[in-house]
């Protein structure tokens, strides 16, 4: 099939256009606003022609963190919470207070972006907390205390800021995005099979090590961590149970 000129020359203008508009957004503001992109088409073709913007990372659980009513997979990409109480060292990196889990992999600087398979879960909670988080009490898990999160209860969304607020109703995503921009002081959650918003927190001044954040409220239910190899492809694993 052959293209006519003036098509050719649209299809040209129209990439340009998208590189000056990716162009526009990290010099202005200093890095990359994913969290502006309601498009998906936009959002990942300025995923592709910008690769230093953001960086895919393997994310995996830390056991040493996990909570002694939560179950890591082998492979060290999946929990879930369960019925049973393990008999588990007392480390001083567990958490006892909430059932919670880490990431193995910790943060001091850069922009990093991982993935959640979430489906089939009714309760969960996502996001990044603070190397000196509280892991013994039951205390508040806000940005105060040092954990930026959102999560789900039931049909709705809960941004866990010192007053929670719901989020604005929408579809149930099946797989949610965490974006962290260390020196903005950034972390935004994205439905990532719409590429669509769900919720930022900014202003923030980080000053230690951040890890991604793990708290299933669903018993028998995984979150699992998905490879984001590159924009718009996603493998996860995922494990049939019974409930």
């Amino acid at each position: 099939m052959c293209l006519s000129r003036s098509h050719l020359n649209e299809e040209a203008g129209r990439k340009q256009r998208v590189r000056y508009e990716a162009k526009l957004l990290s010099v202005v503001d200093d890095y990359l606003l994913i969290e502006k992109f309601e498009n998906p088409f936009l959002y990942n073709t300025v995923l592709a022609e910008t690769p230093d913007a953001i960086k895919p990372v393997s994310v995996t659980l830390d056991v040493e963190t996990a909570h002694p009513l939560l179950e890591v997979s082998e492979d060290r990409k999946r929990v879930r919470l369960r019925g049973t109480r393990r008999s588990l060292p007392g480390t001083g990196k567990r958490f006892t207070g909430w059932r919670c889990a880490l990431g193995s992999e910790g943060f001091t600087s850069g922009r990093h972006y991982w993935e959640v398979e979430v489906a089939g879960s009714r309760r969960w909670s996502l996001g990044v907390a603070a190397e000196s988080v509280e892991r013994k009490k039951r205390a508040t898990l806000t940005p105060e205390t040092g954990v930026w999160s959102i999560g789900r209860w039931g049909d709705g969304f809960v941004a866990f800021a010192s007053l929670p607020s719901h989020l604005p109703a929408r579809s149930i995503p099946g797989r949610v995005g965490i974006y962290l921009s260390y020196e903005s002081g950034t972390v935004s959650f994205y439905d990532a099979d719409t590429k669509s918003h769900l919720h930022t927190f900014t202003r923030n001044k980080f000053t230690e090590k951040l890890y991604p954040f793990f708290e299933p409220w669903h018993e028998d239910q995984w979150l699992s961590i998905c490879s984001v190899s590159a924009p718009g492809v996603q493998h996860c694993q995922i494990e049939q149970t019974n409930v």
